[in-house]
């Protein structure tokens, strides 16, 4: 190729492909991993609380306490990745928080398991921002979104399998296998040692073109079956910023999109993990049998799994901010509905299902805007400080959700409350995400903030 080319519209020139395809798999299951180890600890928080003979404090902390790791492995994780890349991160912290599930096997005591649990989630906290960065950087623009939003349906998955084989596991073994098990995905880690590739931005964004023209002929190969001879002095990389790492999020040019995603993914959080750690519990509160129970919660899970899948053809349509803007006021009202549900299972499950649709289709439709609101030089390190804080609201969550459940107040306050963040996480959404980013390939985004840096240089921006 002649002339002047960008990593982006040499992606964007095969569509979606068998590579596309590869990388949604490989991803995907990581993100199955992911989900469970974070689920597993609901569907056995009962039998753990029961065993050691816990407060309602310390039950909720049982959810709280790998969100805690979620934080640290994210604000370390974001920058690991923009500087060793994220491969390597994504098939370390894989191995981290498989092997370091494995232990709670054999705890005995309420400390020793929310030691373990900090640690797993640190490995947690650094896999699933760098799968959403892989994601928006190897996906054509056309389909940024839907394979963004549709990848954390994978996570969902491995939600929904922690509950089914904690379902069937824990009467016959009790809850400890359910850790056991959890220590499989350290394969996974070794197997994609072997198969995962690099991202071609990162690799050119380190200066590194021939390796990154390497990806895209490997890519074309899995794609046409040709390799094309591009020139590497062709290859076109965007300026890079002045600043970067954690203090670029706060800058002039980054801070509104950083507050907006911050909050909404704030509020997403708190109410997704929130509700999803005490759902089990509620449901037994109101009188239904465990197997009900459990299968209102698998219920709730299966439908994000749809929302996830649904919410990028959306953002892909009327664009990320209106998408994001509606989908927190619904999922208030979708709460709303669950706490005045009549006490009928049949309505009680619809309920259920609807709530679980919306509640995640609104913390999903914030993750195109962590990857698209920044450059590749510090991209991941916005996803994850961005997830970091909002994984704070999800480990405080389960303990408010704990203290409300405490006062005796019934399962219907224990739902409402929940309509204070999705209200917040609206009106974040409307007062401080002003960029839309749908249509506009990674390297475009990074060059209108290189123009806006160049224009308030020489005085001209406002």
């Amino acid at each position: 190729m002649a002339s002047n080319f960008t990593i982006s519209e040499v992606i964007d020139s095969f569509g979606v492909n068998k590579f596309t395809w590869s990388i949604f798999f490989f991803l995907g299951m990581s993100m199955v991993f992911d989900g469970y180890d974070y689920m597993v600890v609901s569907y056995t928080m009962p039998q753990i609380s029961a065993e050691w003979a816990l407060s309602k404090v310390q039950t909720g902390s049982l959810s709280s306490w790998s969100l805690f790791g979620l934080i640290i492995g994210g604000a370390l994780a974001g920058i690991i990745s923009d500087k060793i890349g994220r491969r390597k991160t994504l098939i370390y912290s894989i191995a981290a928080y498989s092997l370091l599930t494995i232990p709670i096997y054999f705890v005995q005591s309420f400390e020793w398991y929310a030691f373990f649990r900090v640690l797993t989630g640190v490995g947690l906290g650094a896999c699933i921002p760098v799968v959403t960065t892989m994601f928006s950087e190897t996906t054509p623009t056309n389909r940024r979104a839907l394979f963004i939003t549709f990848g954390m349906a994978w996570m969902i998955v491995g939600w929904v399998l922690g509950g089914i084989i904690p379902t069937f596991v824990v009467p016959l073994y009790g809850w400890r296998l359910c850790y056991l098990i959890g220590g499989i995905p350290f394969l996974y880690a070794i197997f994609l040692h072997f198969k995962m590739r690099e991202s071609a931005h990162w690799l050119a964004n380190k200066g590194r073109k021939e390796d990154a023209v390497k990806i895209l002929q490997d890519i074309e190969r899995i794609a046409t079956g040709k390799v094309t001879d591009w020139d590497t002095n062709s290859l076109i990389v965007p300026s890079k910023s002045k600043v970067v790492g954690p203090k670029a999020l706060f800058s002039k040019d980054y801070r509104l999109a950083t507050a907006g995603i911050w909050l909404t993914y704030f509020c997403g959080c708190f109410i997704v993990y929130g509700i999803n750690a005490w759902l089990p519990s509620l449901m037994l509160e109101k009188g239904l049998k465990l197997s009900s129970a459990y299968g209102l919660a698998i219920a709730n899970n299966a439908a994000a799994v749809l929302a996830n899948a649904s919410t990028g053809i959306v953002a892909e349509i009327i664009g990320r901010r209106k998408n994001l803007i509606c989908s927190y006021f619904i999922g208030g009202a979708s709460i709303f509905i669950m706490a005045f549900v009549p006490s009928n299972f049949a309505a009680i499950l619809a309920a259920n299902i609807f709530m679980g649709f919306a509640i995640n289709y609104a913390i999903t439709a914030v993750q195109p805007l962590m990857a698209e609101s920044y450059p590749t030089e510090f991209r991941n390190t916005g996803v994850s400080w961005c997830q970091a804080f909002g994984r704070l609201g999800g480990a405080l969550a389960p303990i408010v959700a704990g203290l409300i459940m405490a006062m005796n107040l019934g399962p219907q306050m224990s739902f409402l409350f929940y309509i204070i963040p999705a209200v917040i996480g609206g009106l974040a959404a409307y007062l401080f995400v002003k960029k839309e980013t749908k249509g506009k390939s990674l390297d475009q985004l990074a060059e209108e903030n290189t123009k806006v840096r160049i224009k308030m240089v020489c005085g001209e921006a406002d």
